[in-house]
């Protein structure tokens, strides 16, 4: 039988679960944080972007790691430097979010950008 018709073990299909449930909640923290912040950090663009390509089904494994890793970052209600402190308050999270593009160079396509900026305009 080949891997691709064969069910699901129930191993499988809780760790199916695990993840759905944990990227469900990843983003709806990150939208939540993001509604209330977005007008106030210059790289709001990028981040989206990056949030669209993790979520993409076709974007590799190793690529959603990094970035998730970041989104994770920036919605941590406590990080490295406080969000609250005027002008300095985010540029931890800047810093985490290129070093994540930086190693995904390539990963986050036209359309994941296009879909940020419609996402930001209020389009979508």
């Amino acid at each position: 039988m080949s891997e691709f018709t064969r069910p699901f073990t129930k191993a499988e299909m809780d760790a199916i679960r695990r993840e759905a449930g944990a990227e469900n909640g990843v983003a709806r923290k990150f939208w939540d944080k993001l509604r209330r912040v977005g007008g106030k950090i210059p790289f709001a663009e990028d981040l989206v972007a990056a949030f669209y390509c993790a979520v993409d089904p076709t974007t590799p494994k190793r690529v959603k790691v990094i970035l998730m890793g970041a989104i994770a970052y920036f919605i941590l209600p406590t990080d490295a430097v406080s969000d609250f402190l005027p002008l300095i308050g985010f540029a931890d999270d800047a810093a985490v979010l290129a070093t994540a593009i930086a190693q995904v160079a390539g990963s986050i396509t036209d359309e994941h950008r296009a879909r940020a900026k419609k996402t930001l305009d209020g389009s979508e």
